[in-house]
């Protein structure tokens, strides 16, 4: 197999190149490093089965060969960074998407885009099926990233039912682990940061608001599964363990041993009130749920961020 991953840099797009590898997949990964990081990758320089390419999607790709699969990960993913790239984040999920299937159309190759539960904005049902259309304000700061996923997964269902192409559809719900960027700015890594630091950890909101989370080796997982099915709609794939923001809070408070007190700040506009995928289908159809209990998902991650702060302050 011969596999381009988008976005290969990245958080999730990293972890995906060793898993491949890992499954005898030659990997060539496409990132421009705008929130990609080399160090994700830098240990797979100089293997014969991975290849990078400094690109940014949203201009035309070329790759010379056979590829089998196009895995599209391309895209800030964080708050914190669509609204600081907005237009690059709208750019990559139409110009980019359009180029990725592009390729795939081309090398007549199997092609799978990364969405997010994202799509379901502030969601009026709970937990949040796939067949829920969502609540997004289009036109809201969020809205960059939100209606981009909308539209990449709107042009992917277009190429499949126009082109007959081979594609997928992974709706990603939050996801943590080693590689999560210590300026992320999502509730789990700030948190962590805030409180091996001994700094005030800031809960937006009541706390009260819910969130699911899920391992990044039980992610990759069912995102393989995936792209071995025949599943064209869209699949959740995510941690069903619903807590509230607070509780997560107090969590790391517990794991760290840190003396940092909680303070609470405003909202955010559009924040997502509540958040927990119904893996129904997933179930069914990939016979994938997650393995890794929090506890455990949570101390790798810390020995992680306690390594990465070590390094950040040498």
């Amino acid at each position: 197999m011969r596999t381009v991953i988008t976005g290969g840099a990245g958080f999730i797009g990293s972890h995906l190149c060793d898993y491949l590898i890992g499954k005898g997949h030659e990997v060539i990964c496409i990132d421009n490093l705008l929130t990609g990081k080399a160090e994700n990758i830098v240990h797979l320089i100089g293997n014969g089965q991975f290849h990078f390419i400094k690109h940014n999607v949203s201009d035309y790709i070329c790759i010379d060969g056979h590829v089998d699969n196009v895995l599209h990960f391309a895209s800030p993913a964080s708050p914190i960074d669509y609204l600081e790239f907005p237009i690059q984040t709208l750019k990559v999920g139409s110009l980019g998407t359009l180029n990725s299937l592009g390729l795939a159309k081309t090398k007549k190759a199997k092609f799978l885009l990364a969405s997010t539960s994202e799509v379901y904005g502030d969601p009026q049902i709970h937990p949040q099926r796939e067949d829920y259309w969502g609540h997004v304000n289009p036109v809201g700061p969020r809205g960059v990233y939100d209606e981009a996923k909308r539209f990449a997964e709107a042009l992917t269902m277009a190429y499949h039912r126009y082109h007959y192409m081979d594609t997928r559809i992974v709706r990603i719900f939050n996801t943590y682990g080693p590689r999560v960027r210590t300026k992320d700015g999502r509730a789990l890594p700030t948190f962590i940061c805030q409180a091996l630091r001994g700094e005030d950890i800031t809960v937006f909101g009541s706390g009260l608001q819910t969130r699911s989370f899920c391992y990044i080796s039980d992610l990759v997982d069912g995102i393989h599964r995936l792209l071995l099915s025949k599943e064209c709609e869209p699949v959740n794939i995510g941690n069903p363990e619903e807590i509230t923001v607070l509780q997560l809070a107090k969590e790391i408070l517990t794991f760290t041993g840190s003396k940092s007190k909680i303070i609470f700040k405003p909202l955010p506009v559009d924040d997502p009130k509540i958040r927990q995928p119904d893996i129904s289908k997933a179930k069914n159809i990939l016979g994938w749920e997650p393995k890794i209990p929090r506890e455990e998902g949570l101390r790798k991650t810390l020995a992680y961020f306690k390594d990465m702060l070590g390094n950040d302050e040498k």
